[in-house]
């Protein structure tokens, strides 16, 4: 009997380290065609660019002037803007992204920028899930200063996912991010810390702007949240870039965490989708914050919806799902919704049931 067990542990542990090596060879396969990058690093005299090409790391020290390394905040509310366009939860899915911005003419098909005076509001949500998150930010970045050379602009608003990994919450990251993390020797979020300079530029992005009669804002102004906070954009962006730099366990001392983070918050309200709210409740808020229509994402549909009789936009058109996409237009007060194809449609009057998205 104990010949027959020690047999049977012995043939139970080589299978297990077979399988231990099978999966070790996978990952050395998988981490031999990753590439990746640029990710650059700031030093005090130097600029440190790296990237990862079929798995083999690659190091160039540049000169300071290579990159703007530092990053002032903007303005957060715009009037007399004729034309802007709005969408979401890119995820890292960078070629429907780009598909999607092309056949809509707001960029070319040399990804430069192509909306002229028209302002492009990216409604948070680029991290985590798909395996093209540092393409998408690059373009953001390179589209944003073409933008303001044309007398446009590109707003990059923080949502619930680039709050998460800029505070180490790394649960959702493409597991080509954990091979790159390991390539390069430091954990996800040290990739976008502020010593890198897309970590420096995130650190000065907006978490809610306004435009003309409209807000932007990840995941939308809730009743709860404008009668606990001091409703004032300026106050509550800077509240928020200040947050990221501060410890979970630090904001969960106060009710900080809870009216900032918190399923109320800017950032994690799906209360529009989900609260069963009547008419009446969202002209209350918009009363309160002195706007005509909410543009949020967060909550995923089939397409660009409209609620509450066009008081309410949901620009999340499930793109992390790699497949389909659409972009919300407003022209003057014009609303359509601009498929992927290109083509412009008007709103249906029912909207489509969305799918709760962590």
């Amino acid at each position: 009997m104990v010949k027959k067990f020690i047999f049977i542990t012995i043939s139970f542990i080589s299978v297990i380290s077979a399988f231990s090596q099978d999966v070790e060879m996978i990952n050395d396969s998988v981490q031999n065609i990753i590439s990746d990058g640029p990710y650059v690093f700031i030093e005090q005299d130097k600029l440190i660019e790296k990237s990862i090409i079929n798995g083999e790391v690659s190091s160039n020290i540049l000169n300071t002037s290579a990159y703007e390394t530092v990053f002032y905040p903007e303005k957060s509310i715009f009037d007399n803007v004729s034309d802007i366009a709005a969408l979401s939860d890119i995820h890292g899915q960078y070629d429907l992204a780009i598909e999607l911005l092309i056949n809509n003419n707001i960029i070319d098909k040399k990804l430069n920028w192509n909306f002229g005076k028209g302002h492009l509001v990216i409604v948070g949500d680029v991290f985590d899930r798909g395996d093209k998150v540092n393409e998408v930010l690059w373009l953001i970045y390179k589209l944003e200063n073409q933008a303001k050379a044309k007398g446009g602009r590109v707003h990059f608003l923080l949502g619930n996912h680039e709050f998460m990994v800029l505070h180490k919450d790394l649960r959702y990251i493409n597991q080509k991010y954990g091979l790159t993390s390991k390539l390069l020797n430091l954990e996800y979020d040290e990739l976008y810390n502020d010593k890198t300079v897309i970590g420096r530029w995130l650190r000065s992005k907006p978490t809610i702007i306004k435009i003309n009669n409209t807000i932007f804002t990840h995941g939308g102004v809730s009743k709860d949240f404008i009668t606990q906070s001091d409703f004032n954009i300026e106050k509550i962006n800077d509240i928020m870039r200040q947050s990221i730099g501060q410890s979970k366990e630090d904001m969960k001392a106060t009710n900080f965490y809870n009216l900032y983070y918190g399923s109320k918050s800017l950032i994690w309200y799906r209360g529009y989708f989900n609260d069963n709210l009547k008419d009446t409740d969202i002209s209350e808020i918009l009363e309160h914050v002195n706007s005509e229509h909410i543009v949020v994402g967060h909550c995923s549909n089939k397409e660009v919806v409209q609620l509450f009789n066009y008081k309410i936009f949901g620009v999340d058109s499930s793109i992390k799902n790699g497949k389909y996409g659409e972009v919300l237009f407003i022209n003057n007060n014009d609303y359509s919704r601009g498929t992927l194809n290109g083509k412009k449609k008007q709103f249906n009057k029912i909207s489509a049931i969305n799918t709760i998205d962590d």
